[in-house]
């Protein structure tokens, strides 16, 4: 019984030193790196153009073209940087391209810098037009007179107290560009300057 005991654990101390010299000599496998998800990036101007207002304080206008309706730039000169926020403000003050959409009654607005943005419902009556159901300040109601000319759109301010100013400012800041070519002749000849932004 002693030496088959002595047997068994000879084979086996064998075994153990095969089984090293095999692992030892095998050839070395490179870690398999993790295949990278790529994300695909999503063009928040055309994600909000597909998105409607909500009636938060006033009934969704009609769905009718404007004299208005169209997409318009602007660009602002700051180049300083804004100080970071917790709660930032609606509209914040930021430098560079900013733009504006203007169909059947809903507004968009939109900061490709950042991805700000917002929409709403506006209604035109002669040289008014009223901004309201704003998710960024939802109880606000805008008041602005339009006047276009060959550079496009500018507001005045008439009375907006959506908080504390920050749309009035922004929609009055500069003159809006419009998008949309001066004339047939330049849309099929594409022989106009296109604002910055209008991408």
């Amino acid at each position: 019984m002693r030496t088959k005991t002595i047997v068994m654990g000879r084979l086996c101390s064998g075994a153990g030193f095969i089984m090293l010299l095999l692992a030892a000599c095998a050839p070395v496998r490179p870690p398999v790196e993790a295949i990278p998800i790529v994300t695909p990036a999503v063009d928040r101007w055309q994600e909000i153009r597909g998105w409607m207002p909500y009636p938060h304080t006033t009934p969704l206008p009609p769905a009718a073209t404007t004299v208005l309706d169209g997409v318009y730039v602007r660009f602002d000169p700051r180049q300083e940087e804004r100080p970071p926020c917790r709660r930032c403000p609606p509209y914040p003050p930021e430098g560079g391209v900013w733009k504006l959409q203007l169909e059947q009654g809903v507004f968009r607005v939109y900061h490709p810098a950042t991805g700000w943005r917002t929409l709403g419902s506006f209604a035109v009556d002669g040289d008014q037009i009223t901004f309201f159901n704003d998710p960024q300040c939802h109880l606000a109601i805008g008041r602005f007179t339009w006047q276009r000319n060959e550079e496009g759109v500018h507001f005045s301010l008439l009375a907006d107290d959506c908080e504390s100013g920050t749309r009035s400012r922004n929609f009055t800041a500069q003159t809006w560009q419009s998008c949309q070519p001066p004339n047939h002749e330049a849309a099929v000849t594409g022989h106009w300057r296109t604002p910055e932004g209008c991408e």
